[in-house]
């Protein structure tokens, strides 16, 4: 048994004054209570999910310490031990009380005590409310025995109460169960309106059903029209509805193929200035279909800045972001090998607005070539060379996306020098780096740090107005306590004076994160003392190229073993280290695929914990490479073009990875050198500590055009901003 605080067993000692109050107060002969033997049994039950709750806390001992509160723990602890056990004595000594109802009052007592643990172990209850739960079990049993609805009781309550109460079972044959249960569900709902048409849709008999429709319908126009759609009970009362909203949705759910393409513009046609026959005469004309969404973009991108309210901006901004990628991105990246006038003629068409939502959203997947030679030069080019007139004319949407995208691709000092004054480029800087703690999520966080690398490389003058706006927006939100703001700008102003290494700032130490400046050889070992790592290719000719010089780097010290979809190969000295590569078959066929997940099952099946992940192929290859990527990961080395845009997909599936990435076109002149330098530090058993590595690294490769786009790890600005303020709030990953 732990140790007892002095505070708790001042608590403790009182208890046994509490304890005769409530022995006082029981019917007389409780306090040598023993259950009559036909119902020991259940009494047994109640007993060992006492023990069970009491034991929640990782502790097998007579105290529940899951709280911080020692107040609480305290009152739980006499809960969960002398209530429960004063309430079975209370049912067996009421004699008024029927033997059938005592085996369902003591059932259901079990049954919440069960309901309990489970629920506190899914962090969905407040321990502190158990003392009235017991009280309200109680209440309810009294009036249930007496023939009384519960109903009011229930209603009085707390959703979690209340719903650990009827979920015992003890009251379901009570009078007032049925609307106890739809006045909890109202509660639920009120704490999860995301839920309501789930819930809905399993409880079809609701009273109140089409209010609740109504309600979330206009919270959650997605959620209204895929229920819309459906032939279920809760479908056809949707579409029963006259109310302009869901009326029109239902028409969109319920005409085929097309409502899809309609719901982008919900807002304005529920507001007479759209029309379905508008949608009709361009929705089979991608660029036409397209250029209505940026028209429609715009103009509530307009409405917004008057504080107006838009039905389903985010359905617009979904199918915004797939045409742009669908049909313009997907096109002039697969034409990266022709004339430029031939790749970038689809642009031709299209204004200096719509090329900018071709860029802003189709971030992730744009070729660092399809950006700097035909989509910033043709848009530029399309607005006057005026960035300013830019801006201005989207209403500066989604700038700060554009403004990183900019510094991530080294086009952000040319597009501020076209500002007509320097005093309109500081503003435009100032709010790129102002207002984080007004933000939602950290998008515009990391938009900011990743952005800083490239800025300070290019541009000091420009580097240091930044370092020195993060500074005073820090001083500012720690005057106002906003404890976001403070977290947010102290990690940029950390991170920012770390991108210089002459400043000596450990990042880790700074943020209590995992080490950001070295990878120890024990942990790319682990337990097993091997050092696994993961290549993957694509049946592209590139792929086929890079997989053939691959292999030529394996001479002496190297074993090889291989079947038809994948190869093996295996330090003969120093360190054990066996790598796994898929061979590149063919893409078209899907082969290369097939060999990757036939390669990744082996893995599985043998219980390796690969540590290093290489992505070989273009960066339309890279979300295929990411998705395979296992939580043990250390390093990721992303060899494709752009691949630093991607290092946020790459901490989804291993938050602690130490990620290598260019910014612009990946080489393999500058890749090979990496992975020999790499499988040299593993055999001799080496840390990667990658400053002295990264030094090492540029006299081999640096001299290379190119080299100074791939960012080291400890230069990841956004991924370690992700994951220190994460730590620094508290929140999960």
């Amino acid at each position: 048994m732990r140790p007892m605080s002095f505070t708790f067993r001042i608590l403790f000692s009182f208890s046994i004054i509490v304890s005769s109050l409530i022995t006082a107060a029981q019917p007389t002969g409780c306090s040598d209570f023993k259950p009559p033997l036909k119902r020991q049994l259940f009494h047994e039950y109640v007993d060992r999910e006492q023990k069970a709750a009491l034991k929640v806390d990782g502790k097998a001992d007579n105290l529940f310490y899951a709280s911080s509160n020692e107040d609480i723990n305290f009152m739980v602890t006499q809960t969960l031990t002398q209530r429960v056990d004063a309430l079975q004595c209370v049912i067996e000594k009421d004699s008024a009380i029927t033997d059938m109802k005592k085996v369902a009052y003591i059932r259901g007592l079990e049954r919440l005590l069960k309901n309990f643990i489970s629920t506190f172990k899914a962090g969905r209850f407040n321990v502190s409310n158990l003392p009235a739960v017991l009280d309200t079990y109680e209440a309810a049993m009294q009036k249930d025995n007496r023939g009384e609805t519960i109903e009011v009781l229930i209603d009085k309550k707390s959703y979690e109460i209340g719903n650990l109460v009827l979920s015992s079972g003890a009251f379901d044959n009570n009078s007032g169960n049925r609307n106890a249960r739809y006045s909890l569900l109202r509660k639920y709902i009120n704490l999860h309106p995301d839920q309501v048409f789930t819930k809905l849709k399993e409880n079809p008999d609701l009273p109140f059903r089409d209010s609740l429709i109504k309600v979330g319908g206009y919270k959650y126009p997605r959620l209204l029209y895929d229920f819309a759609a459906s032939n279920t009970t809760l479908g056809y009362a949707i579409r029963r509805i006259d109310d302009p909203l869901i009326k029109a949705v239902s028409k969109m759910a319920t005409s085929g193929g097309s409502g899809q393409l309609y719901f982008p513009f919900l807002d304005n046609i529920l507001k007479g200035k759209q029309s379905i026959a508008d949608i009709d005469a361009v929705k089979n004309d991608d660029v036409k279909y397209y250029k209505l969404l940026v028209k429609t973009r715009l103009d509530y991108v307009a409405r917004l800045m008057q504080k107006d309210t838009i039905y389903e901006m985010d359905g617009l901004t979904d199918r915004l972001a797939r045409k742009a990628k669908e049909v313009f991105i997907k096109e002039i990246n697969g034409l990266h090998e022709s004339p430029d006038a031939v790749r970038f003629r689809i642009l031709q068409g299209l204004t200096a607005q719509e090329i900018y939502y071709l860029a802003v959203f189709g971030e992730e997947e744009i070729y660092t070539s399809s950006y700097t030679r035909g989509v910033y030069p043709v848009m530029m080019q399309k607005i006057g060379n005026r960035g300013d007139s830019l801006l201005y004319s989207v209403g500066f949407d989604r700038f700060k996306k554009f403004i990183k995208m900019a510094a991530g691709y080294n086009t952000l000092g040319n597009f501020l020098s076209t500002f007509p004054d320097k005093q309109y480029a500081q503003s435009l800087m100032t709010a790129f780096v102002n207002g984080l703690e007004k933000s939602e999520g950290l998008e515009d966080g990391v938009d900011v740090a990743d952005s800083y690398v490239s800025i300070s490389e290019s541009d000091k003058g420009l580097s240091k107005f930044i370092l020195d706006l993060t500074r005073q927006n820090y001083e500012k939100n720690l005057a106002q306590n906003n404890q976001r703001g403070v977290v947010m700008y102290n990690l940029l102003n950390k991170l920012f004076l770390s991108a210089d290494t002459t400043n000596n700032i450990d990042l880790s130490k700074e943020f209590g994160i995992p080490p950001v400046y070295n990878v120890s050889y024990s942990s790319l070992a682990g337990d097993s003392n091997l050092v696994v790592m993961q290549v993957f290719f694509y049946g592209d000719e590139d792929g086929r190229n890079n997989y053939a010089g691959f292999l030529r780097q394996f001479g002496a010290g190297w074993k090889r073993s291989e079947n038809k979809q994948w190869i093996s190969i295996a330090s003969t000295r120093g360190k054990p280290i066996l790598i796994f590569a898929n061979k590149p078959l063919p893409t078209e066929t899907s082969e290369d695929e097939e060999a990757q997940k036939a390669m990744m099952a082996y893995i599985k099946q043998k219980g390796y914990q690969p540590s290093i992940v290489i992505h070989r192929g273009h960066s339309y290859y890279a979300e295929s490479t990411i998705q395979y990527i296992m939580p043990s990961a250390k390093i990721v080395f992303l060899g494709s073009c752009g691949g630093y845009h991607l290092i946020h997909d790459v901490l989804q599936h291993s938050p602690d990875a130490h990620i290598i990435a260019s910014k612009q076109i990946g080489k393999g002149v500058i890749n090979q050198p990496f992975f020999d330098l790499l499988d040299e530090k593993l055999m001799n058993g080496n840390n990667i500590d990658w400053i002295p590595f990264w030094a090492e690294f540029k006299k081999i490769a640096g001299k290379t055009e190119g080299f100074d786009d791939y960012i080291p790890p400890h230069k990841n600005l956004g991924a370690i901003f992700i994951k220190a303020y994460k730590n620094q709030m508290g929140e999960e990953d």
